[in-house]
């Protein structure tokens, strides 16, 4: 499955807060969200941009895959 080549940051937030990630912080343009899940956090930093560029919203899948223990392809089908 090919990556989203137009998704802007308001869609990735909306998408991650369906998902339980919450904005936390933000400094400039850049983004912290973060996910409680028994006494554990995980954060995503993402770039307020609109496009993400691609190499960017790889990543963030990859670290996304690497949290959730799934593979990327399963993430691209469950949230996009």
């Amino acid at each position: 499955m090919k990556l989203p080549g137009d998704l802007s940051s308001g869609k990735l937030i909306k998408i991650l807060s369906k998902n339980g990630y919450e904005v936390t912080l933000q400094k400039g343009s850049h983004i912290r969200l973060t996910r409680m899940e028994n006494n554990n956090s995980h954060h995503i930093t993402i770039p307020n941009h609109d496009p993400i560029k691609i190499g960017t919203l790889n990543n963030i899948i990859k670290d996304l895959s690497d949290n959730l223990k799934m593979s990327k392809e399963d993430i691209l089908r469950l949230y996009f």
